[in-house]
């Protein structure tokens, strides 16, 4: 036996009930996914990116100079992508 519906045991409202919770959460989770890639290409201001990475500012810029992190700059500011701190982030071997 296959997973199958039988419409004809189905009333009109349960399956509009049923289309309509389907379609429901496929809109929460295509919500969820782009509030995540909303939230990953935050720009982060250098003390901020202390804050995110936990560590001190001398070293993001030692790491910023060793061209571990990328830095955008406007001026003399600097920026961080979240996204780019996330990739930069390696999975150690146990």
């Amino acid at each position: 036996m296959t997973n199958s519906i039988l419409l004809e045991t189905l009333s009109v409202q349960d399956l509009q009930e049923l289309i309509g919770n389907s379609v429901k959460n496929g809109i929460q989770e295509l919500q969820k996914e782009l509030q995540e890639k909303i939230n990953s290409e935050e720009l982060l201001t250098r003390e901020q990116t202390c804050q995110f990475l936990k560590i001190d500012s001398s070293t993001l810029w030692s790491w910023t100079n060793a061209g571990k992190v990328k830095a955008r700059g406007l001026g003399a500011r600097r920026y961080y992508l979240k996204s780019e701190l996330m990739e930069c982030l390696t999975l150690l071997k146990k």
